[in-house]
């Protein structure tokens, strides 16, 4: 799959290209003292996902929602956008296709990404994953689900994904269970739902690393205007 998608992340309004009003919703800072940036569907591969190399640090996490209902009342969101912003040195200038650690660039036919089997999708320190979740009982199981994901405690991944006081119905922040120092995951419902979504990275015009985000392929024109859209410019904004 090539990534050749117009490109609206982080922004505000209703911009060009497309007939969705949009709103951006911070998810408070996700840490990343590795510099190792893990995008996966937590629920499925988390600690095996597609791994990206970052500056060490914690950054902010965004995500941005489309609301695509006919009326444009806000009747239907859709999660059209995960992103972590890295740097605000400039405007970004560039769209790429994640390299992921240890892969080869993606040829034209290519484009790297997060495989969702569970509707979800996160970012993560790849470091801390193994470290601060609990590690596998003598059978091999991890037993995450049951533990962790949806123990039934208030504090569950489940339970803040599904609490509109949490940051975001849809969204969450949550700290690892074994973390030492905050190290956390972020997480958002992943648009339409399962599928492969793109992971991307925006620049300044110098190359500068401004963002890092996974496109959910919500936002865009209809199938009316995908033919004029191929000949416009992307939109970008960190």
């Amino acid at each position: 799959m090539t990534y050749d998608q117009p490109f609206f992340a982080l922004l505000d309004g209703t911009p060009d290209g497309t007939e969705h009003p949009q709103t951006v919703h911070a998810l408070g800072v996700l840490h990343v003292p590795s510099g190792r940036l893990e995008a996966s569907d937590p629920f499925v591969s988390l600690g095996d996902g597609l791994v990206t190399e970052v500056p060490p640090g914690s950054y902010p996490a965004f995500v941005t929602v489309a609301d695509v209902s006919d009326a444009h009342d806000g009747s239907h969101p859709r999660e059209a956008y995960l992103s972590l912003v890295v740097s605000d040195a400039g405007p970004v200038a560039e769209v790429r296709p994640v390299t992921p650690e240890g892969g080869e660039p993606p040829s034209d036919e290519e484009c790297y990404g997060v495989g969702v089997d569970t509707g979800t999708v996160a970012f993560a320190d790849a470091e801390a994953i193994a470290s601060c979740m609990p590690a596998a009982d003598s059978d091999g199981d991890d037993n995450w689900y049951d533990d962790v994901f949806d123990s039934g405690e208030p504090d569950s991944w489940f339970n803040l994904m599904d609490s509109a006081d949490h940051y975001l119905d849809g969204c969450a922040n949550v700290t690892m269970p074994l973390a030492r120092a905050g190290e956390n995951v972020v997480l958002s419902h992943s648009g339409w739902g399962d599928g492969f979504y793109p992971v991307v990275t925006t620049h300044a015009a110098d190359g500068t690393l401004l963002g890092v985000h996974i496109d959910l392929l919500v936002a865009g024109p209809d199938e009316d205007e995908e033919e004029d859209a191929e000949d416009a410019a992307p939109l970008v904004s960190i």
